[in-house]
């Protein structure tokens, strides 16, 4: 199959890459496209030491489930369009996290395009079935591409049960940040932003955020010196995350959206003498994410910078790494 490949020097196009063989439980999925985060681009510079194919934002068809049990149990699958949760856990009875319903925590999983499995820049992926969901048919391939990163911010909203008096600040204007101001803006709350692109705020400006221009991390502040309840950190660098700990206020939330493969050191004093609490925050819910795009309650089409088809993966990932571009899709099938 075709597919782009991560030796861990270099990323290449090949068309003999092995076709995957689902396990019991898994289905093989016909990718339709997939999408280009961040992560992605981190993993080229070496983040999580991965090697295979990347990719984890995808769409796609459930071509077969050899598993008799599990093609029993889940035969409606077959043929639809789906999305996929990029953890697959052992969702096994003794496993303490998989008990508790933290799948995405369990000590045994592997990530999609991420860890320890093969991902959506090719032809063909594997994932379990219990993370597979149904798209709606409202829902075009273009916007169920964004539904795992979305979901990553609905997420959010489980971790910061945010009054809708709470101001949020949300500190990068890329297409991370783009997605935190949609989905904290349907929660009613005060949603500011802030970045370096003019035209990226004013992306951000539609959906109802403040935009604020960052000139100068180094002196920048809110109006009059302002601090908000909680700032959503999407910079993905280090001075992201020592700016965002002067615009908290004290006891407020400091939450963590970025992966990057670079290493950092932080003043921590900040943290307890203001008492802040700071949140990591990775995988989220898909089913609301499917509902909210379903209803047409965020568009995405905005943040699509680009479309490539697999074969020019490679062109695809030279733009994707160039400022100023947001979203870019490939084409699969």
């Amino acid at each position: 199959m075709r597919a782009l490949n991560f030796t861990g020097e270099q990323l290449v196009f090949r068309s003999d890459y092995p076709v995957p063989r689902p396990r019991a439980g898994e289905a093989l999925i016909r990718v339709l496209m997939a999408g280009i985060c961040n992560t992605d681009l981190e993993i080229l510079r070496g983040y999580q030491d991965f090697r295979g194919v990347p990719g984890h934002e995808f769409v796609g068809v459930v071509e077969e489930i050899p598993d008799a049990e599990t093609r029993r149990t889940h035969s409606h699958l077959l043929g639809q369009r789906i999305v996929g949760d990029i953890n697959a856990a052992c969702y096994q009875s003794h496993c303490d996290y998989c008990q508790r319903g933290m799948h995405t925590h369990c000590p045994r999983r592997t990530t999609l395009g991420i860890v320890d499995r093969d991902g959506a820049f090719a032809d063909y992926l594997c994932l379990p079935v219990e993370n597979l969901f149904l798209v709606p048919e409202g829902v075009s391939d273009e916007e169920a591409v964004f539904v795992e990163p979305l979901a990553a911010n609905f997420e959010m909203l489980e971790q910061l049960h945010l009054k809708p008096t709470a101001s949020v600040l949300v500190l990068g204007d890329g297409k991370q940040g783009q997605l935190a101001a949609r989905v904290l803006a349907l929660n009613g709350c005060e949603v500011c932003i802030v970045g370096k692109h003019p035209e990226k705020l004013a992306l951000a400006a539609e959906v109802g955020a403040v935009p604020y221009l960052l000139e100068q991390s180094e002196t920048f502040q809110l109006p009059e010196g302002r601090r908000v309840d909680a700032v959503v950190e999407c910079t993905g660098n280090a001075q992201g995350l020592e700016l965002a700990l002067k615009l908290v206020r004290p006891r407020g939330t400091l939450l963590l959206k970025s992966t990057v493969a670079d290493k950092s050191t932080i003043n921590l004093a900040p943290i307890i003498i203001d008492e802040i609490l700071v949140q990591g925050s990775r995988c989220g819910p898909f089913a609301p994410t499917l509902r909210v795009l379903g209803q047409k309650r965020i568009d995405v089409q905005p943040l699509i910078s680009a479309c490539y088809a697999l074969e020019d993966g490679l062109e695809a990932f030279e733009y994707a790494a160039q400022k100023g571009v947001l979203k870019v899709l490939l084409k699969v099938s």
